[in-house]
């Protein structure tokens, strides 16, 4: 026959309690000092928690989503989540260095000895490097994933974010040597077939940390405006094809697959396949416009951490 359990003594968990969260003394001191077993106070602050004696709450500092990080985390299946605060909802601009400053904050307290690193290209992701002061790691590499995309001399070019987060780390630095989009696949089968592009292109299978933007194909994106990046003709396949962003100029649908269009043959860069296989792609994206950008993304699992602003991140919660 089964014992019968033993009624809580009230006083003695109390008196545990008190020692431990009161009076800061370890789990060994309260043994020595009540006559009891190591273990048996180890239970007895179980217990304690369990019968309601002892009520733990975490309160969040202003300006922290502590519950919509939670949140996010466990609808898409996160290894984080980080929301931060934006004064000015509506401004992009803001948006954009907001969200990079905590992505520096985030990239500081993750970066490793021995990390190899890729970086793909953006605004937000410029913000990132802005924000950055040179830490003391060892052996990094830092590694470009898309080809240059825009005008060479932007801040927010892959060559720049590259060179100039490199010499943060005094890292080694491996560059991409070609256009981020060419005009037709012979250009680039010639431009592939080059020995240290080669190397390159193996390179993306030992990155172990990412940081990459999440873009949105508007009239008035830094992807398609002048049509500097992504022509007309491109944009309205896009469309047709029901892109509502892209990740390293690979573009896929509110539901997070690959957007089939003709000018994924010619973006030279790592793959979507490729940035999967990455066991840490923080992705940095919010504003008014990133909506379904970033529940893409996150709906097709292509990054497993978020940086993003609250407003985004409860939008993209509601649906």
């Amino acid at each position: 026959m089964a014992r019968k359990a033993q009624p809580a003594d009230l006083y003695l968990l109390s008196k545990v309690s008190k020692l431990y969260y009161e009076r800061s003394l370890n789990q060994q001191e309260i043994a020595d000092k009540l006559h009891l077993s190591r273990p048996k106070v180890s239970r007895l602050l179980q217990q304690a928690q369990e019968e309601g004696i002892v009520q733990i709450t975490v309160h969040s500092p202003p300006g922290t989503f502590a519950d919509l990080e939670e949140a996010l985390e466990s609808r898409f299946g996160l290894k984080e989540a980080v929301v931060v605060e934006v004064v000015d909802a509506k401004s992009q601009d803001a948006i954009s260095r907001t969200i990079g400053i905590a992505a520096s904050s985030y990239f500081k307290r993750n970066i490793q000895d021995g990390d190899i690193i890729g970086i793909a290209w953006g605004k937000t992701l410029n913000a990132m490097v802005n924000a950055l002061s040179p830490l003391e790691v060892n052996n990094t590499h830092v590694v470009q994933m898309i080809g240059g995309l825009g005008y060479s001399e932007a801040e927010e070019h892959a060559t720049s974010l590259c060179r100039r987060l490199t010499q943060l780390l005094n890292s080694k630095l491996t560059m991409l040597p070609a256009p981020g989009i060419v005009d037709n696949q012979t250009v680039k089968k010639a431009l592939l077939s080059d020995s240290h592009m080669e190397s390159v292109f193996q390179l993306f299978d030992q990155i172990n940390v990412a940081y990459v933007g999440v873009g949105a194909p508007t009239p008035d994106s830094v992807l398609v405006r002048n049509g500097a990046i992504v022509r007309e003709e491109d944009l309205a396949e896009l469309t047709r094809s029901g892109a509502v962003g892209d990740i390293v100029l690979r573009f896929f649908d509110i539901d997070g697959q690959p957007a089939a269009a003709e000018m994924d043959s010619r973006v030279i860069g790592i793959s979507l396949e490729q940035l999967k296989r990455i066991p840490h792609v923080v992705g940095v994206a919010g504003g008014p416009q990133k909506e379904n950008v970033v529940r893409g993304v996150l709906r097709g699992g292509w990054i497993n951490v978020l940086i993003t602003d609250q407003a985004t991140a409860k939008r993209v919660l509601e649906h």
